[in-house]
């Protein structure tokens, strides 16, 4: 298999289908959209990129308030001002006062990155579309110096979405998708099992069995996730619970 291949980490489990979409994403440099519930492993799966392709990960964590420009970047006209009154600097370069967002940086990096776009449907839902251009162009002009910044190395773009609002029609054609189903009870056993050595094999199937369960109760208002079920399985091997 090629070493450009994504398969997976030691810490990450994935899917083969969810492997084949990642590498397609890539061979088509288009970004990839994935869905899923809380605590599937949405965000971890672009440090597991990152991490199998031997590639640096930029991070780019939307809110409510978070606008498209400043993933590009952002003048400090503050500092500029107080340098223009308080300062010896030279005001006149304003390069200086200009720092590249998160996909400036992924622009201008040297060597390719994974840049991930972490739950994007916090934002407003003009966002995504004000990201249209720049995704497909990979570049963008910034007024104050006249420069225009285009990627050296298109990066492998990740956006993560929790299914909070719907996403725009034009931005979801811009993008390959995947839902991230759940794990079953054998993917999940594999997943656990990377979290720790000689785990009891009784142990963690009546720990896995406890835990579907519990998922399966109409009354929870939240399920409780991947990471839940870790955390209780560590927590019963460190008192020392007997299965039996």
């Amino acid at each position: 298999m090629s070493d450009n291949l994504f398969t997976g980490t030691n810490d990450y489990i994935v899917s083969k289908e969810l492997a084949e979409i990642v590498n397609v994403s890539i061979m088509l440099q288009r970004p990839l959209l994935i869905k899923g519930e809380p605590g599937t492993g949405k965000t971890l799966l672009a440090y597991s990129i990152a991490k199998n392709l031997n590639k640096k990960l930029i991070r780019w964590n939307v809110k409510s308030t978070t606008k498209a420009h400043d993933g590009l970047y952002h003048y400090d006209t503050v500092k500029r001002l107080n340098d223009s009154r308080f300062g010896d600097h030279d005001i006149s370069n304003i390069k200086q006062y200009i720092k590249l967002g998160p996909l400036g940086e992924a622009f201008e990096a040297e060597e390719q990155k994974v840049l991930l776009i972490d739950e994007i449907d916090k934002a407003d839902i003009e966002f995504p579309n004000d990201l249209l251009a720049e995704l497909d162009e990979m570049s963008f002009f910034i007024d104050e110096t006249q420069q225009t910044i285009k990627a050296k190395q298109r990066p492998i773009v990740i956006i993560t979405s929790n299914a909070e609002k719907e996403l725009p029609d034009a931005f979801l054609r811009r993008c390959l998708f995947h839902y991230i189903e759940f794990p079953s009870p054998e993917l999940m056993t594999d997943i656990v099992g990377v979290h720790f050595d000689k785990l009891d094999q009784e142990l963690l199937k009546q720990s896995l069995a406890k835990f579907y369960w519990i998922r399966e109760q109409d009354a929870l208002r939240k399920k409780p996730a991947t990471s839940e079920l870790i955390d209780w399985v560590k927590a019963l091997i460190q008192g020392g619970i007997d299965p039996k």
